[in-house]
């Protein structure tokens, strides 16, 4: 009787025979999502977790076995920007609806065959700017003031053993110095703020020249190199490469500075360590390389060079927007929605 009394229960009302409300392929499950970086906001993660079944491609025993049996399920792809996405991953997931970038660079995702397929690309535009330009101006006058030769200085207990004001060679003013900037955007626009407010004058290069920003439009890289005590890149940097070469270095001259929070290929790093070691330029701060996180000997030897491991946007602050941004597109795509942050469409 109690067995009759259940199935007369569900078919009144839930409207469906037993036999149908017990197949398991109408149980709703969530949307698969494939993180191929970590997502480092713990409350962004458990809300991913809480609406989607996340599935982290680099903790994975057999990534390239595991698409292929599930490739299909999956709906939705985050990555960052120097990771991106293959084309050949791609095209074993049939069925995604948005590839979300935890970042600006979309150079690593094919956005010409996303664009065939009607794929949101989207990346978080507009969260880096405030921190990426604040690092620039820290590594440029860490670079100046030669801050990080001198902390290591104190901490080998050299200054003690050298108290003499000459033991450490004098440093180079930021305040006043003539600053080039590669690439006007958001970013670029930011690290000329800050470097007018320490009475810099400020001259920069771009595809074209801006009618909305009040300095100095350069369209020959040589030639800004030529007129800047420092050369900050902060350009896109989607197809350019090695553009800062020895005829730039060159230019830029003995006493000028080279910082880059852009790409690292768009340094000649060969180029870059020769001006350096031979003393044609002043010195650098890179928060970027060619072959990251590999960094050449010769970079991290010498002491006129400020070293970061791509950590521009490496606060908390930034980061937890940045992750907000990838959740909100995955969010929209997966109801149907085109993502606001998308590039590709």
């Amino acid at each position: 009787m109690l067995i009759l009394y259940i199935n007369i229960y569900i078919d009144i009302n839930i409207n469906l025979p037993c036999a149908t409300f017990c197949q398991p392929s109408l149980i709703a499950m969530k949307p698969r999502v494939l993180q191929l970086n970590p997502i480092l906001i713990p409350a962004i993660n458990e809300q991913l977790a809480a609406r989607y079944e996340v599935h982290k491609h680099f903790e994975l025993k057999d990534p390239e076995g595991w698409l292929r049996e599930h490739g299909a399920s999956i709906q939705a792809v985050t990555t960052g920007g120097h990771t991106g996405i293959s084309r050949a991953m791609l095209e074993q997931l049939p069925n995604l609806k948005v590839v979300a970038v935890n970042g600006v660079g979309t150079d690593a995702v094919d956005l010409a065959y996303c664009r065939g397929r009607g794929l949101p690309v989207t990346a978080t535009l507009g969260a880096l700017t405030e921190d990426v330009a604040d690092l620039a101006i820290g590594l440029l006058i860490a670079a100046c003031r030669n801050i990080c030769a001198g902390d290591r200085f104190v901490r080998a207990g050299l200054w003690e053993k050298n108290p003499s004001p000459s033991a450490i060679p004098l440093a180079r003013r930021f305040s006043g110095m003539r600053v080039g900037i590669v690439g006007m955007g958001r970013v670029g626009r930011a690290v000329a703020q800050r470097a007018a407010a320490f009475g810099c004058p400020i001259s920069y290069t771009d595809l074209r020249a801006m009618d909305d920003v009040p300095h100095r439009f350069v369209a020959d890289l040589v030639d800004l190199a030529r007129e800047s005590d420092a050369l900050v890149l902060c350009a896109a940097a989607d197809k350019a490469e090695g553009i800062v070469n020895a005829a730039v270095l060159d230019a830029l001259g003995p006493r000028g500075f080279l910082v880059n929070v852009a790409r690292g290929r768009l340094v000649n790093e060969a180029d870059l360590t020769e001006a350096l070691v031979a003393g044609r330029i002043a010195g650098a701060g890179l928060d970027v390389f060619v072959d990251e996180p590999r960094v050449p000997q010769a970079l991290r030897e010498h002491e006129q060079v400020t070293l970061q491991a791509h950590r521009a946007s490496a606060t908390w602050e930034t980061r937890t927007a940045m992750a907000q941004m990838v959740l909100d597109s995955v969010d929209q795509a997966l109801a149907g929605q085109r993502p606001t942050l998308s590039l590709t469409t």
